[in-house]
């Protein structure tokens, strides 16, 4: 069963939150992490994408990095704006884009709880990306930002959840970008506590390489000792998480482009619609139902129906698998999309002009428009232990950072 555990956070003072909390740190490149910390001191930029205050062009992978990671880290934890918790709390956090609410419990999860396949994964990690987290939890001695899992409804996290949003939230301010956040301290712990001891699993839905980093930085400070969710354990045997009910989750479309085609477009087009009978030139770029996508070449969106999927496994049912059986494969040769340089990835957050920019500017020759994957394929994927495509959810609202920060300093120094 699921381990929720509470935790001391750091925090801003309320009255600077809005200079401090910032997007997280896989959202943007160093040249925009830049741009945005501009003129903001406090901004938590400086924590998680530290190379801003270093000279321009440095590898983000240098030491000068990480150490200069470490050290606004603490600046941030001993900064006067802000504080740490007298006591190990859970938050509840909600996030409202375009009307819409998402709300979820802010608490500690387990490593062990990780490593023993209770949070289950629908994604492959990438080295590099592993070892460059990883490096930071471990030199800051703290978890900076936290994953976002879900988890299947449960009425009484609901209502505990509820409760919690009736008194006077921590924070409650709107970012740049339209989202409102706003946070309430839970005043009873131990009843979401018992609450998710019910709850069989729980799923990434964005942060598998921070959960990874969390897992491997956890066995680098124990020293030979075995991984535990006892609540007395040392706290870096547990890791920020903002828990979502699987109800409350939205996932956008994550699109696909292609840079170049074995023919002219007109020409692939002419294979598209004589291999599945293509509906050309229609008005409406985003598909409407599961199984369909729409093709933006040769100037026009086009609609195609997908066939059917020769597998029977869920992972099988998905468009991008689809997708990628139908047409990436056997027409493109693209057999691996993750390290194939033909294809890349847009976020639907961007939307399908920018699908159409891309192809009309001439950096790609083909862009494809899916339908969002729903949350409960994501789940049933990984329910059977199988491993999502690449790129195959976009998730929006994204959380804030630097609004409860996991510090564990003191259980390592002071070991």
């Amino acid at each position: 069963m699921a381990t929720l555990h509470p935790f001391r956070a750091v925090r801003p003072d309320p009255a600077h939150v809005e200079e401090i909390a910032s997007v997280p740190y896989d959202v943007i490149n160093t040249e925009e992490a830049r741009d945005l910390a501009e003129g903001k001191p406090k901004s938590f930029l400086h924590v998680i994408r530290p190379e801003i205050d270093l000279e321009e062009g440095i590898d983000e992978h240098a030491d000068a990095v990480y150490a200069q990671g470490a050290r606004n880290l603490r600046a941030f934890v001993e900064d006067e704006d802000t504080l740490q918790e007298e006591g190990p709390s859970v938050y509840v956090y909600r996030l409202i884009m375009d009307g819409r609410e998402q709300t979820g419990i802010f608490g500690c999860v387990s490593v062990e709880d990780y490593d023993t396949e209770v949070i289950l994964k629908h994604e492959k990690t990438r080295p590099v990306k592993e070892d460059d987290r990883t490096r930071h939890i471990v030199e800051q001695k703290a978890h900076a930002e936290p994953v976002m899992l879900t988890f299947r409804d449960d009425p009484t996290v609901e209502t505990e959840m509820r409760t919690a949003m009736q008194g006077t939230p921590l924070y409650d301010f709107t970012a740049e970008d339209g989202v409102q956040h706003t946070i309430w301290r839970v005043a009873d712990p131990a009843k979401l506590v018992d609450a998710f001891g019910g709850i069989p699993n729980l799923y990434v839905a964005d942060g598998h390489h921070r959960c990874k980093a969390a897992s491997r930085a956890a066995e680098h400070f124990r020293d030979g000792s075995t991984a535990s969710s006892d609540p007395d354990a040392p706290e870096y045997e547990f890791f920020p998480a903002v828990l979502f009910p699987m109800g409350m989750m939205h996932i956008m479309a994550y699109n696909r482009v292609v840079f170049d085609l074995p023919v002219s477009p007109g020409e692939f087009l002419d294979q598209l619609d004589a291999a599945y009978e293509i509906e050309r030139n229609v008005n409406d770029p985003v598909p409407q139902t599961k199984g369909t996508v729409c093709l933006y070449l040769d100037g026009a969106w086009h609609r195609m129906e997908l066939p059917a999927s020769e597998g029977d496994r869920s992972v099988d049912q998905l468009d991008v698998a689809r997708l990628s059986e139908y047409v990436l494969e056997p027409m493109l040769e693209i057999t691996d999309p993750r390290r194939d340089a033909n294809i890349d990835f847009v976020g639907g957050i961007r939307g399908t002009g920018e699908l159409e920019t891309r192809v009309d500017d001439g950096r790609a020759s083909l862009a494809i428009s899916m339908y969002p994957t729903a949350i409960e394929e994501l789940l049933d994927v990984s329910d059977e232990g199988d491993l999502m495509p690449p790129k195959s959810t976009w998730f929006e609202p994204k959380l804030r950072s630097g609004l409860l920060v996991h510090d564990f300093a003191d259980d390592v120094d002071g070991a």
